[in-house]
């Protein structure tokens, strides 16, 4: 028997196989476009998603099927997100994805009507036009076709599992990210959602991570080349999910994903709500396992901020990784200086993240004098991109999300260099790992909850296999917290001048 995880994300769906043992067997990956109608909006095309998912589960499946055929797939995907549908599974209108901000102008003078402090105490969450409660009230208010049609709002791992099985359900973690969700009660919020008028009917019943929502239907199963019986299991928003793949889901540890965004999913046994992590824009809601909980920290604009730097200033290590087949990013990294910077970025290219949620963010490279290096300046890029998580971090753990490890994955994991700067920084232990699907890898952990195969909380630790362990260096403990300090005055002493060039630009920054 094979499990298989499906990762649907922003720009992409996944599937990969694994053994009962954890052992890779097969994977596919087909990209789909994001969608810009309008300005704010950002879509993508539900039946598009829908049928990108059964290719890649069809091809994945198809690689197995003679030696070791699937028997459960575990669909977890970006949180947020969801389409409007009808009960025969006509598709109303696009999916609206996590960063579709369309909804900014109602986020404001909503949670003030109905109480901020009382909407995160409900649910874990602070109001940002991200989450579907705002994106729902959007679509309530332009488009009243569309509201008054649908059947159900299903989030992306919904829309899979209702696509191949017909029924309709969601996990907490999913429900907990559409700020709609009641996470220490667990159930629905009956006061949220009658403050935007939508009936809980109208929303899928929210079940545990790892909870099979049915099997797969014949006609389906035999399209996509599936045996009879094929469970389908809802696992859950896609940070700890992946979180779980890396054996990151225990108390104390965290998983790092360092890739276009840079994002930080710890997990503890305690429920903490506090009015630092509210200030902060840090969730907690539950974890894919039972008894934890978790919270995202992220940095929109992390890897987005390397892509622009070897678009615009290191050219020529980008043209010569492209002549040698080498990875580019691996040669900007290995030009850098290697010693701390003494310049300060700030990497707000965009939006920012956690804890500002400033959707107007900007970038500085404080410190430059006729001394300066293009390497220093390399250098800063890194340490700047760092900062911004160890500001997550500093605030994390002063609210009791204490964290003790952290497991790497992504693109910028594979450099030891960056790994080596990211724990000195961070001051905590980093490990690399062998798994490159992460999402997926806890996917099919969780499939395997649902079949009663194994458990996910045991199978982590053996499935999750280290590479390398990156201890913080004691030598550069002292110089990185002086830079940090810098690094935290920075941002606040240029509030007034963000609003200002919002102004220039045209931008409202209210």
């Amino acid at each position: 028997m094979s499990l298989m995880g499906v990762d649907v994300g922003t720009t992409g769906v996944k599937a990969a196989v694994f053994g009962r043992n954890g052992e890779f067997a097969s994977s596919a990956y087909l990209e789909y476009d994001l969608l810009f109608p309008f300005p704010g909006a950002s879509e993508l095309d539900s039946r598009r998603v829908l049928d990108a998912a059964y290719k890649v589960i069809a091809q994945a499946a198809g690689e197995v099927r003679d030696t070791d055929p699937v028997e459960a797939i575990g669909v977890a995907s970006q949180g947020e997100a969801f389409t409007p549908v009808m009960s025969d599974g006509e598709m109303l209108a696009n999916i609206m994805t996590s960063s579709d901000s369309r909804a900014q102008s109602l986020v404001e003078p909503w949670a003030a009507a109905f109480g901020k402090e009382k909407l995160y105490r409900i649910t874990g969450h602070t109001a940002y036009p991200m989450y579907s409660l705002f994106k729902l009230l959007w679509t309530r208010q332009n488009r009243p076709d569309v509201w008054q049609r649908a059947w159900k709002f299903l989030f992306c791992q919904d829309l899979i599992a209702f696509g191949l099985t017909g029924e309709t359900a969601t996990d907490y973690t999913m429900a907990a990210r559409s700020m709609l969700f009641d996470v220490g009660a667990k159930q629905w919020s009956r006061e949220i959602c009658t403050g935007i008028g939508l009936d809980t009917n109208r929303l899928p019943a929210a079940v545990p991570s790892g909870t099979v929502t049915g099997g797969v239907k014949t006609e389906i199963a035999e399209s996509l080349g599936l045996g009879r019986g094929v469970k389908v299991i809802l696992c859950g928003h896609d940070q700890p999910v992946g979180a779980l793949g890396c054996g990151a889901a225990t108390a104390g540890c965290s998983s790092y994903s360092i890739g276009t965004v840079e994002c930080i999913c710890p997990a503890t046994d305690r429920f903490i709500l506090s009015d630092k992590l509210m200030s902060a824009n840090l969730a907690t809601y539950p974890h894919v396992l039972p008894g934890l909980y978790t919270t995202v920290a992220f940095n929109v604009t992390g890897g987005s901020v390397l892509k622009w730097v070897r678009d615009n200033l290191a050219t020529e290590e980008a043209e010569a990784a492209r002549q040698s087949g080498e990875d580019p990013y691996a040669r900007i990294i290995a030009a850098a200086s290697d010693k701390p910077a003494d310049l300060v970025l700030l990497p707000h290219f965009g939006p920012t993240g956690t804890p500002h949620f400033d959707a107007h963010g900007a970038g500085v490279l404080f410190g430059l004098s006729l001394s300066s290096t293009r390497a220093e300046v390399l250098r800063a890029v890194l340490e700047g991109i760092t900062y911004e998580m160890k500001l997550n971090l500093s605030i994390l753990a002063d609210s009791g999300f204490a964290l003790s490890e952290m497991r790497a994955v992504g693109g910028g994991a594979r450099s030891d260099i960056w790994m080596q700067i990211k724990a000195d920084i961070l001051g905590i232990p980093l490990t690399t790992m062998q798994v490159s699907e992460a999402t997926c890898m806890g996917a099919a952990m969780l499939a395997g909850q649902g079949l009663g195969a194994l458990d996910p909380a045991d199978a982590q630790s053996k499935w999750a296999a280290p590479i390398r362990t990156f201890d913080p260096r004691k030598q550069n403990a002292a110089l990185y917290e002086d830079r940090f300090a810098l690094y935290k005055e920075l941002y606040d002493s240029l509030g007034q001048a963000r609003k200002m060039l919002a102004d220039l630009k045209g931008e409202n920054y209210d």
